[in-house]
């Protein structure tokens, strides 16, 4: 699994995997979380756990925080 390494806020390394970034992709495309669960084959508990899982990580409070702190760094 590829990862995406991104400094912020100083030395703090961040790194998203791949299905994290493709997981924010759906998320940016306008789904629902459901057919984002769906198309990536998970349940809806588990993209909401992950979505919350990288949320925490990039230190942001919504997914949608989360795919605008990726888009900005043109990860997705």
């Amino acid at each position: 699994m590829e990862q995406a390494t991104l400094v912020r806020r100083g030395t703090e390394d961040l790194r998203l995997s791949e299905d994290e970034l493709k997981l924010l992709a759906q998320i940016a495309s306008g789904v629902t979380a459901d057919v984002a669960a769906r198309k990536l084959e998970l349940s809806a508990r588990t993209l909401r756990r992950r979505l919350r899982t990288i949320c925490d990580r990039l230190d942001v409070n919504t997914p949608i925080e989360a795919v605008v702190w990726a888009a900005r760094r043109q990860l997705i």
